[in-house]
């Protein structure tokens, strides 16, 4: 009897879902997904090469964005075994373990990517709002601190998930909207009292995200009052100009990550289709966009880059 209730309530399997009603043409959509992948991965790893190979790049700025490219790398690799088994082999299925795995490893990148940002615009408003003391506060010690953090907040928020999932009995559909896993979603499968998954949950996005969010905001509208201060309106778009890829990043990153956690909360029937392609959007665009956005808005970074393809 305990081995059909474990049955009953552990499926062997949850399986994963392509995009919903396309199945027949999934080979032909890989195309497209391998492409972003592969200018992803290429593109993050250039960033890196450029940055580590040249020391007139060793300058915080451009720490800070050989960090972020890290955290592409990992959010690119974390998702692509699920998501290209699904388009080319049909392979849908991930055990349990697996699955947390994955998520673990999702939402820790998440959250340090999102910490990332924030040490970016604290870079950006030191360097506009105190420049005389720049050099002296944004210092490689403390910006290898701030890395060091970012990372450790995000394994104390994110290392207590998978371990109260395993404590779950599952009894609902073992279907899955996304080509991998996130925790919004195998909750949903959980037939046991989830109330303290829940508030950890809330109040573990609100202490990450949502406070870095607010942060970024605060540091945007001082940096603001800082340029309007500013007599020459050439030295006003010049600073401005420095902080055009960040801003460009942070929306990026953090609109759909929004758009789907409003999702998941609180619309309760959606589109499956418009769940499949909100939750790809969610986690390949941004480390596909980073890297083109900082080569193309970075006169540094593209001469670089187009020094080494001439070559």
């Amino acid at each position: 009897m305990s081995a059909v209730n474990d049955t009953k309530f552990q499926p062997a399997v949850i399986l994963l879902t392509g995009i919903p009603g396309q199945e027949k043409f999934h080979v032909w959509i890989s195309i497209p997904f391998c492409l972003m992948y592969v200018i992803s991965i290429v593109g993050n790893s250039v960033i890196l090469f450029i940055i580590k190979t040249d020391p007139t790049l060793h300058e915080p700025m451009y720490i800070f964005l050989s960090m972020l490219a890290i955290t592409d790398l990992g959010l690119s690799i974390s998702t692509l075994p699920t998501v290209l088994s699904i388009f080319w082999f049909n392979s849908r299925e991930i055990s349990f373990n697996a699955c947390f795995a994955q998520l673990f490893f999702i939402h820790l990148l998440t959250l340090t990517e999102s910490s990332v940002l924030l040490s970016m615009a604290f870079d950006r408003f030191v360097a506009i709002c105190n420049p005389l003391r720049y050099d002296s506060i944004v210092t490689p010690p403390r910006i290898a601190k701030m890395g060091l953090v970012s990372l450790l907040r995000g394994v104390v928020l994110i290392f207590p998930l998978p371990i109260l999932l395993k404590q779950y009995r599952y009894c609902h559909e073992n279907i899955l909207s996304h080509s991998y896993c996130l925790n919004q979603e195998v909750i949903t499968m959980a037939c046991s009292d989830i109330r303290a998954h829940s508030i950890y949950s809330f109040f573990g996005t609100l202490a990450s995200l949502g406070l870095d969010v607010l942060l970024i905001l605060l540091s945007y509208v001082m940096i603001l009052k800082a340029v309007l201060n500013i007599a020459s309106h050439a030295e006003r778009l010049k600073a401005l100009n420095t902080c055009v890829s960040h801003v460009c990043v942070v929306l990026i990153f953090y609109s759909p990550e929004i758009g789907l956690s409003v999702i998941h909360r609180f619309v309760k029937r959606s589109s499956p289709l418009f769940q499949s392609l909100m939750g790809n959007v969610y986690l390949l665009v941004p480390p596909l966009m980073n890297p083109i956005v900082y080569s193309v808005k970075t006169k540094s970074i593209r001469a670089r880059i187009i020094r080494v393809f001439v070559k």
